[in-house]
C-alpha cells in the first residue's frame, strides 16, 4: 500500500550548469540537423571543461556530400549556445573557447534497422504522471525547475546581474494524506559574479523569486534555508567543473519520484527510443491521469533494436485506478501507434524543437505553438475512456 504521510526531496540543475551546457549544444546540434533535413540521423555527445568543447557521435544526412559542409557549422552551434547561456569567463568564454568537432557518419550497421522502421536501439523507458501538481508532475521536481527557471530569467533580462549562469536546487516537501503541503528544506547554490557577496547576500536576491514560484503556505517558519552554504561560488560552469551529455537524467525526468529506464535524452534524433518512447510514455501516463482513470500513473515500454513493435506495455497505477491496468495497458495500444515511426509521426518529432528541453525538464511544460512538448498534450482524454 502506497504511503500517504512522507518526506520526498528532488533537485534541479540551471542551464549553465556543465552538465546542461552539455545537453544544450548536444541538442543544438540535433536542432540543426533536422531543421537541415527531418529525417536526419543524430547522436550526439558533448564534453565540456576549462576553455574547451569536445563533440563526438554519428550524424547522417540523405546527401554525403551535404553532410561534409555542414559538419563546418558545428563550432558555431556551440559557441551560440555558451553565448546564450551566459558564459564569459576568462577560461570559459563563448568567444575563445576550443570546440573540437569529431563528429562521424552514422554506422551503417545501425542504420540498416531504423530504415526499416525499427527501434534504434534496445531498451526500457518509463512514463509517469500524478496529480498533485497542475502540471500532472511530481511537486518535489517541478518546483525545483520552477526556482531555477525564474533565477535565469532574472539573469539574463539584468534584473539581477550579479546571478551567474551555474546553480542547483534542491526541495525536500512533507506530503500529508499523499498530497504536498509544505517545503521542509530549501537548498540553493548559485554562482555569483561579484567575490564579495555571501551567502547571506546570495539568499538576500534569490528568496523573493523562491518565495515568488512556490505555492502559497508552502513555506513556513520551520522550511531550513540553504543558500550557498560552502561559501563563495564564483568560479563555475565547465571551469569548475567538467560537464557530459546525459548525466542529469533523473532531473530530466521526475526527480527520483518514478523509475528511469537508464538512456538519456540529449543530443538523440527521434528514432532513438530512448527518447521518442520516452516521450510518448509520458504523454500516455499523462493521459490517464488526465481522463480520470488514476490519480498516479507509471507506463513501462520496451523495445529491440531493428523490431518496430514494443515488446512489452506495463501499466502500474499504484492502487489509485478507477480501471484494472490491464485494460488502460490494451487501451493505450488502441489509441496510439507505439512503433517508433508512429509514435514520430503522432508526436510530430521530426522538427528542430530539442534544444529547448535541454534545461528545466523534458517534461511538465506547456506545450507550444510549434510542435515543442508535444508528449505534454491531454488530447487524448476522449479516446482512452472510449477505449476502456
Amino acid at each position: 500500500m502506497a504511503r500517504d504521510n512522507y518526506i520526498f526531496t528532488s533537485e534541479s540543475v540551471s542551464e549553465g550548469h556543465p552538465d546542461k551546457v552539455c545537453d544544450r549544444i548536444s541538442d543544438a546540434v540535433l536542432d540543426a540537423f533536422l531543421a537541415e533535413e527531418p529525417e536526419a540521423r543524430v547522436a550526439c555527445e558533448t564534453f565540456a571543461t576549462t576553455g574547451m568543447v569536445v563533440i563526438g557521435g554519428e550524424v547522417g544526412l540523405s546527401d554525403k556530400e551535404r553532410l561534409k559542409t555542414f559538419m563546418g557549422k558545428i563550432g558555431e552551434i556551440a559557441r551560440d549556445c555558451i553565448k546564450d547561456i551566459g558564459y564569459e569567463q576568462d577560461k570559459f568564454h563563448w568567444n575563445t573557447c576550443h570546440v573540437l568537432n569529431f563528429l562521424h557518419e552514422q554506422s551503417a550497421h545501425i542504420a540498416q534497422g531504423v530504415d526499416k522502421d525499427g527501434a534504434g536501439d534496445q531498451g526500457i523507458m518509463f512514463g509517469y504522471a500524478v496529480d498533485e501538481t497542475p502540471e500532472l508532475m511530481p511537486a518535489p521536481i517541478q518546483y525545483s525547475h520552477a526556482i531555477l527557471r525564474r533565477l535565469a530569467e532574472v539573469r539574463k533580462s539584468g534584473q539581477e546581474p550579479t546571478l551567474g549562469p551555474d546553480a542547483k536546487s534542491q526541495l525536500t516537501v512533507r506530503y500529508e494524506g499523499g498530497k504536498p503541503v509544505e517545503v521542509t528544506s530549501i537548498v540553493l547554490s548559485t554562482q555569483h559574479l561579484d567575490e564579495d557577496m555571501t551567502s547571506d547576500d546570495v539568499r538576500a536576491v534569490v528568496e523573493p523569486y523562491i518565495r515568488e514560484v512556490l505555492p502559497s503556505g508552502w513555506i513556513t517558519e520551520a522550511t531550513n534555508w540553504w543558500v550557498n552554504p560552502t561559501g563563495k561560488f564564483v568560479i563555475g560552469g565547465p571551469d569548475g567543473d567538467a560537464g557530459l551529455t546525459g548525466r542529469k537524467i533523473i532531473v530530466d525526468t521526475y526527480g527520483g519520484a518514478a523509475p528511469h529506464g537508464g538512456g538519456a535524452f540529449s543530443g538523440k534524433d527521434p528514432t532513438k527510443v530512448d527518447r521518442s518512447a520516452a516521450y510518448a510514455a509520458r504523454y500516455l501516463a499523462k493521459n490517464v491521469v488526465a481522463a480520470g482513470l488514476a490519480k498516479r500513473c507509471t507506463l513501462q515500454v520496451s523495445y529491440a533494436i531493428g523490431v518496430a513493435e514494443p515488446l512489452s506495455i506495463y501499466a502500474d497505477t499504484h492502487g489509485t485506478g478507477t480501471v484494472d491496468e490491464e485494460r488502460i495497458e490494451a487501451a493505450v495500444r488502441q489509441v496510439m501507434d507505439l512503433t517508433p515511426r508512429g509514435i514520430r509521426t503522432h508526436l510530430a518529432l521530426n522538427r528542430p524543437i530539442y534544444q529547448r528541453t535541454a534545461a528545466y525538464g523534458h517534461f511538465g511544460r506547456a506545450p507550444e505553438a510549434d510542435g515543442g512538448f508535444s508528449w505534454e498534450k491531454t488530447d487524448l482524454i476522449d479516446a482512452l475512456k472510449a477505449a476502456v
